[in-house]
């Protein structure tokens, strides 16, 4: 090895080194990013949470639905529970985060409807992130509308595209009208207040259940378990 190989190669070694010193150097590590204040390193201020096409959209299903409860901007973790078998971390950065504009809820806060508003050329990361929402409400068992932004439906389409139609019963024939107009009426009750013959079994049940635990402020400090292939 000759003198002018050596140099060169000490200049490399020099050079290497630099470069990962000054890398080093620019790029905090864990202690020093635990150390920067919050508010200090990250002044927040407030901003708006819809857009101006989403607040239309918001408007038209609150006129829609007025008997429903409609949420904007809601994490699906907040609303969709998974099996704690595999990492919930994992999941949370997977799908977890990701917001749907608009939720359509019961007044139990039951999820009935999810809608999400697209831009008229939306991204392909749009795209793919629309697409994942979809699989997993759609194995939820969660109808989702998509609604462009360029055409918004109007408040009755809305409904009509949300809630499903009651089914129409048929009128009764003849035959079996005649039957009911000639079929024993019940006696009516001696007291309005007596309630011995009304029937119980169509009385209307709410059962409140609970939306699962918010995972917005949890530590994260679950080790991450690679998900096996399906």
């Amino acid at each position: 090895m000759t003198t002018l190989q050596i140099a060169l190669g000490l200049v490399l070694l020099v050079l290497v080194a630099w470069l990962w010193m000054s890398r080093r150097a620019t790029r905090p590590d864990a202690d020093e990013i635990d150390r920067i204040d919050t508010l200090i390193g990250w002044p927040p201020q407030a901003t708006r949470v819809l857009t101006t096409q989403e607040r239309v959209a918001f408007a038209t299903l609150v006129k829609a639905l007025p008997e429903y409860m409609i949420l904007a901007q809601v994490p699906l973790a907040r609303f969709v529970s998974v099996p704690k078998r595999n990492s919930y971390v994992d999941w949370l950065r997977r799908l977890g985060y990701q917001c749907a504009d608009f939720v359509v809820c019961d007044m139990a806060a039951q999820v009935v409807a999810v809608v999400e508003v697209q831009p008229s050329q939306p991204t392909e990361r749009a795209r793919k992130r629309l697409a994942r929402m979809a699989r997993t409400l759609k194995a939820a068992h969660i109808p989702m509308q998509v609604w462009s932004e360029r055409s918004l439906p109007s408040a009755s389409a809305a409904r009509d595209a949300l809630l499903p139609r009651p089914v129409a019963t048929p009128s009764l024939v003849p035959a079996t009208r005649a039957a009911a107009a000639g079929a024993a009426i019940p006696a009516l009750p001696s007291s309005p207040f007596d309630d011995s013959h009304r029937d119980s079994a169509h009385d209307e049940r709410i059962e409140l259940l609970e939306p699962p635990p918010s995972t917005w402020f949890d530590d994260l400090d679950s080790e991450p378990v690679p998900l096996r292939k399906s």
